[in-house]
């Protein structure tokens, strides 16, 4: 069967004059018949490494387009195009004199993408590109032969490899090595790129960098916004690469390393780039088996960020919750992250369905009280009292609470809901006249007494009470509130003032990230509501999407390490330059005055110390060496000269 591709390649390319060139890739694209075409095709790209022709980047550039737009194609794949790829890369590699000839630069940019794109999603590609030897030549770029750009390409192509089972062995030959090189890309590469490429002028950024990012079109806006998607994707497709070996539990040990762990929630892919779960998904893999589960626990600030993930209205909360299910869980575990997950979990108990799933909340309840009676009875203490308080009033909610409601008649319920109604009108009434302590106890009273159904009174006395924390100061129990808030309200249409409330929290907080999720959700429920007013964003939540947008920018903290390091080296500089004009004066000085010291001593103390001298030494001994010493002595520290100096030269 006829590729598409080359029939619009033949029609465009028809009324052209012919070729005097041998084997030209153009002319041969332009062959209609299938047998003629493909036996010259598979000459081509057997040629090609081995070519020194200007026209290899604008062939590259044509089977770049077609591996992106039509990746099942079987044509050249089958024709040796990843043996082609492998040789150029290779090439350009070992022969700079070559690679920095004309554009042959660009050329192992998208050789490296064309093998990655081929190989996404055919196994049988994927196989083809193995024996052609491709493993080798992506293993070179990885090792950083040459720029951030290229190691893209790279590690998406072997990503790729290593997530097809009958390939995954070609690439686990470098295990170590590509796990240790993955790591450090993941971990340093936003800050490679703003030194390499964002932090310095435009002007002396790496033309072909710049071609290859805007493609020709478009100015320094959109060139920035393609290094940052670019500089997202490359720490993505990293983690993505280290996920594959930890789906098949392969040196988990090394992916567990603590100081990688730590950093790795904060690894999110940013606006640029959130179809990718990147470190919560490789965390979500990690917890999956019992070692992984067990180097996880033993790192607090994993743990902390999880929580942080579960409460918030990131696209992969669902993950975050999981994996502090699956700690839980564990005999092995549960007791090592019970005293701050219970923390979080606590306030999502309440959750319906979560994406896919359904009676999320149910499954958190379960989980968290399974062991909840040796507690109870004293057989069991944690080591947070907050943890064992959190666990109590949990139980209340869902067995206490459940029980009382049962158990009341249908004429009290109607009085109870009346007099809650009543409850929040006070509680209104005081926070409007600034008494926000007493607004927050009526509020907790009203919550405590609230039937379980009445879900509408229930979510907006736990935003009223969230604001009244704001302005107590207590971010972590506004969190609590509006979380709960928010669980009780239906995830197609969330309580738009507790999203708005609880981004002020995460802010209070300096969880920017947090912050920045919540208000954008914020502005979206406000433009679905019926009650907004047009498409209007409010001032106050502009504000706040400015000052997170710039916290969460992709390159914030790698801006700030090397402002830190650039200033620091500065300080070095200006001291160790000071310290050596201040030696040179003294040298210079010295040289000029060699009898003048460096510090000048006042007389009066001179003459004093003298007196004591002649009293120690009595009057009969050396009486003539040390009058005239003293009148010496006295004369000299006049002219500022010191008493060490005047004895050398009396005597």
């Amino acid at each position: 069967m006829e590729s598409p591709h080359l029939n619009n390649k033949a029609n465009k390319m028809h009324s052209q004059p012919p070729c005097s060139k041998p084997n030209c890739f153009f002319c041969t694209m332009n062959e209609p018949e299938p047998s003629l075409r493909r036996p010259k095709l598979s000459q081509c790209f057997k040629e090609m490494p081995l070519k020194d022709d200007p026209e290899h980047v604008l062939v590259l550039s044509g089977l770049w387009n077609i591996s992106m737009t039509q990746p099942d194609d079987p044509e050249f794949p089958s024709l040796g195009i990843f043996e082609c790829m492998s040789k150029l890369i290779l090439r350009g590699l070992s022969d700079q004199d070559w690679l920095l000839r004309g554009q042959n630069i660009y050329i192992p940019y998208y050789a490296a993408h064309i093998i990655g794109s081929y190989t996404m999603d055919r196994p049988q590609f994927a196989e083809r590109a193995v024996k052609s030897g491709v493993v080798i030549p992506l293993m070179e770029i990885l090792r950083g032969k040459m720029s951030w750009v290229e190691q893209r390409v790279a590690v998406r192509a072997l990503g790729h490899l290593a997530s097809h089972n009958k390939t995954f062995e070609a690439v686990a030959v470098h295990e170590v090595e590509i796990l240790n090189l993955a790591m450090e890309i993941a971990t340093n590469c936003l800050e490679v790129v703003y030194k390499e490429f964002v932090g310095i002028k435009h002007r002396k950024r790496p033309k072909y960098h710049c071609d290859l990012l805007t493609r020709g079109l478009g100015g320094l806006e959109l060139q920035l916004k393609k290094t940052e998607e670019w500089a997202s994707q490359l720490q993505c497709w990293s983690l993505y690469l280290l996920n594959c070996f930890a789906c098949k539990e392969r040196s988990l040990n090394l992916i567990c390393n603590k100081e990688f762990l730590k950093n790795l929630c904060g690894m999110w892919g940013g606006l640029v780039n959130l179809t990718s779960p990147a470190g919560i998904g490789l965390l979500r893999t990690v917890c999956s088996s019992k070692t992984g589960r067990e180097k996880v626990a033993d790192v607090k600030e994993a743990i902390k960020s999880l929580c942080n993930v579960s409460r918030s209205s990131d696209d992969w909360n669902e993950m975050a919750i999981d994996c502090l299910l699956l700690l839980l869980k564990d005999p092995n575990t549960r007791y090592k992250v019970i005293d701050i997950a219970v923390l979080c979990l606590v306030d999502l108990v309440e959750l319906g369905s979560l994406g896919e799933r359904e009676r999320v909340g149910e499954t958190i309840t379960q989980t968290l009280l399974q062991d909840y009676y040796k507690i109870k009875y004293g057989f069991l203490k944690l080591k947070s009292k907050k943890a064992e308080r959190a666990l109590e009033e949990l139980w209340e909610l869902k067995v206490e609470n459940i029980k009382r409601d049962k158990l009341m008649s249908e004429q009290d319920m109607k009085e109870r809901v009346m007099f809650i109604g009543k409850l929040k009108k006070q509680g209104n009434q005081k926070f409007w006249s600034g008494k926000t302590q007493t607004a927050c106890k009526i509020y907790s009273k009203a919550l405590d007494l609230c039937p379980l159904h009445v879900i509408k009174e229930r979510v907006v006395l736990y935003s009223n009470r969230a604001q009244c924390y704001l302005l107590l100061k207590n971010p972590a129990a506004a969190i609590s509130d509006t979380t709960r808030a928010l669980c009780l309200s239906s995830s197609e249409s969330p309580h738009s003032k507790s999203l708005w409330r609880r981004s002020q929290a995460y802010d209070m907080k300096g969880l920017a990230k947090e912050s920045l999720m919540d208000c954008l959700m914020f502005i979206n429920s406000r433009k679905k509501s019926k009650h907004s007013k047009g498409d209007r964003i409010p001032y106050y939540a502009a504000r706040m999407i400015n000052k997170q947008m710039n916290a969460t920018w992709l390159f914030a903290n790698a801006k700030s390490k090397i402002c830190s390091k650039e200033e620091e080296k500065l300080r070095l500089h200006e001291y160790s330059k000071g310290k050596n004009q201040l030696l040179r004066l003294m040298d210079a000085k010295n040289e000029s005055f060699p009898d003048m010291p460096t510090t000048v001593e006042d007389p009066n103390m001179v003459e004093k110390r003298w007196k004591r001298k002649v009293e120690k030494a009595g009057e009969g001994r050396r009486k003539g060496i040390i009058i005239n010493n003293i009148t010496a002595g006295l004369a000299h520290a006049k002219n500022g000269v010191r008493t060490n100096q005047v004895i050398s030269i009396t005597e």
